[in-house]
This record gives structure tokens, C-alpha cells and sequence, in this order.
């Protein structure tokens, strides 16, 4: 499994299509604006394949996953939703589902890199057949 070493203190540095991320997982307005390039200090604890993850948001407020790679876990999002969710190792990658996008972690030149990406999901009913 992974051996990647994820433990460390991060600053945010900068993001990528915030806005168009965050219209489409529906966050709220209020926290859309503190979320915009706000510093947040991401801290990882790693045992092996254990994990506490901790966004620590300016004004004080924090955000806390803790999971093990391959075990179902209790999770919260950025906007206070809670969910469940089986984190896994991809290629080096700490990969979790949320409710609506992915979420991939990797250290990349000694930073730790985030992507969210949004997943659509299609939903095709039967055409019903025309009455000869």
C-alpha cells in the first residue's frame, strides 16, 4: 500500500477554479467568500495507514477527518456536512469520495497538492416506445 509521508503542517498557497468548484458542490454564499484564498493551515498526523487530517480555518474554526486507508469512516465536508466515506491509496494518492465531488491528495515537491473534482452523475430513464 502507500508509503507516501503525508505528515506536516501546510499553508495554503493557492487554488485553481475555486468559484466554478464551489457553485457546483452548491456551498453556500457566506462560505464561498471565506473560503477565497484564505489561509488555511492544513496539519496531517499519519500512522501507517492511519490518518487525522485538520483544516484549521482563519477565526478559528476547524475541520477534523480522521480514517484509516480501506475502513469506512465518519467524515464532515468543508461546509459542515457529515458523510461516510472509504478512503483509499491510488497510485501514492489518498482519494475520498465525498457527497459530491472527489477528492485527491498527494505530496508533490514537498507540498501537499489537493484536487476536488466535480463528478456528474447521469441519470437516463427508458424511452418508451411508440404506440404502432
Amino acid at each position: 500500500q502507500g508509503n507516501m509521508a503525508f505528515a506536516g503542517k501546510y499553508e495554503f498557497e493557492g487554488d485553481e477554479n475555486y468559484d466554478d468548484f464551489v457553485k457546483k458542490i452548491g456551498l453556500p454564499s457566506d462560505k464561498v467568500e471565506m473560503g477565497r484564498n484564505c489561509k488555511i493551515v492544513t496539519e496531517v498526523a499519519q500512522n501507517g495507514n492511519d490518518f487525522t487530517w485538520t483544516q484549521h480555518f482563519p477565526g478559528g474554526r476547524t475541520t477534523t477527518n480522521t480514517f484509516t486507508i480501506g475502513k469506512e469512516a465518519d467524515m464532515e465536508t468543508m461546509g459542515g456536512k457529515k458523510f461516510k466515506a472509504t478512503v483509499k491509496m491510488e497510485d501514492g494518492k489518498i482519494v475520498a469520495d465525498f457527497p459530491n465531488y472527489r477528492h485527491t491528495a498527494e505530496i508533490c515537491g514537498g507540498k501537499l497538492v489537493e484536487v476536488s473534482s466535480h463528478i456528474s452523475r447521469l441519470v437516463y430513464k427508458e424511452q418508451t416506445k411508440p404506440q404502432e
